[in-house]
């Protein structure tokens, strides 16, 4: 599992109970502060077309599982504790809540948009869910300026005689956030910042701190408890408001999914996680059907309970990742089967990256590729595109 999601929120907006629909896991879930104190980790999965059947082959997975032609491939999900207002100050778990979403490469914002929940996570009505949002990432952005501010301290007291590049200073800086000096020059020309950093005012250090963390750590949200009527009118006002253009949206039932998956579970209905639908398998009581006619009409209104999506949009459309399954050309199999695997990279990546993804002495050893499908030979720097299945030739 390369990739790690992490899950954040205020307190009583439904995520543990979006975790633990994810994942299955057994996390406190309840309507009070801190109902999550340690972050808990959990499998999740997103799917993949399987590539096997093109290959008259039916897949071993040696991790996750594949459902009518369906891959669903491991992620680490982690539901992160700590988001009140004041934690890029220390305030509740500040400094832990920071570090514990520091490792996550994409973060999946799950909002109450029946707008039943205030700031603080108490009951209230006719709260506005982009409150929830800019209080997010308002408190990002002040923990990213906070440490842009260190930076610039960096460069201020540097050594005068050398030929200093603001973007390098700052690089380091924030090296924690995954970024490097080119991305950091490219922000600073973008917003319009220049390179001399004694002509920013305290608009521009946040201007550039904001777009700096939108680069470095994408939200997605997950807008949840959206089989509410009021949760609908909210969807559409946030989404239509172009100052939220930069995010990406999802409806979201965590409780149906929770629910669909418990019944599965129960042999009461045929369920495939993401799905649009289901069928009542079971004998389930007159309440049940009642309760899961009423998801029914919500899933197959929205498409599915939007669990499977938000983490899919997160993963593939917002990071950009690509899924790549190991194969071998001459259709040869170990005697554990065939396509066993398949890894989730960064989007760009070549054979080389695949062949070190894989082993560091494969891609030591690495002299090219094949290209399954067309049985073609990939040079180290060829870039992979999603689903290509690649065999490594290698010395070692």
């Amino acid at each position: 599992m390369s990739y790690k999601i992490g899950l954040v929120g205020k307190p009583s907006v439904g995520k543990s109970s979006f975790f633990n629909a994810a994942t299955m896991n057994d996390v406190p879930e309840g309507a009070y502060p801190f109902t999550t104190i340690d972050p808990s980790v959990g499998e999740a999965y997103v799917r993949v077309e399987c590539a096997a059947p093109e290959f008259d082959e039916h897949c071993t997975p040696s991790v996750g599982f594949c459902e009518s032609g369906t891959r669903f491939v491991p992620v680490k999900l982690v539901d992160v504790a700590g988001l009140i207002p004041g934690a890029h100050e220390g305030k509740g778990l500040g400094n832990q809540f920071l570090t514990d979403l520091n490792e996550a490469d994409v973060l999946v914002h799950v909002v109450d948009f029946s707008g039943e929940t205030d700031l603080e996570g108490e009951p209230t009505e006719g709260h506005d869910p982009r409150a929830d949002i800019d209080f997010l990432e308002n408190e990002l952005d002040m923990w990213y300026l906070d440490v842009l501010e260190k930076g610039l301290e960096r460069y201020r007291s540097g050594y005068h005689g050398e030929d200093k590049k603001i973007e390098e200073d700052l690089a380091e800086q924030m090296s924690a956030f995954k970024t490097n000096k080119d991305e950091i020059k490219q922000i600073l020309l973008a917003t319009d910042a220049g390179l001399d950093p004694e002509e920013w005012d305290a608009d521009t250090k946040e201007r550039v701190a904001r777009e700096i963390r939108k680069r470095t750590k994408p939200i997605v949200i997950a807008a949840n408890k959206m089989d509410k009527p009021a949760s609908q009118e909210h969807f559409e006002e946030v989404t239509s408001d172009p100052d939220y253009e930069h995010l990406t949206f999802v409806p979201t039932s965590a409780h149906a999914e929770k629910a669909l998956k418990q019944a599965e579970k129960a042999d009461v209905v045929d369920y495939q996680p993401g799905a649009s639908t289901f069928e009542v398998v079971g004998d389930p009581s007159e309440e049940q059907v009642a309760g899961l006619e009423q998801i029914r009409a919500y899933v197959e209104e929205f498409g599915g309970t939007g669990v499977q999506d938000v983490l899919e949009s997160a993963l593939f459309d917002v990071m950009g990742a690509i899924a790549i399954f190991p194969g071998s050309a001459n259709g040869r199999a170990d005697s554990e089967g065939v396509f066993r695997d398949c890894f989730i990279l960064p989007d760009g990546s070549t054979t080389e990256d695949f062949a070190y993804h894989l082993h560091s002495d494969i891609g030591d050893g690495l002299l090219h590729g094949i290209d399954c499908r067309s049985n073609r030979q990939v040079g180290s720097d060829h870039e992979l595109d999603h689903r290509d299945v690649v065999e490594i030739v290698t010395t070692n």
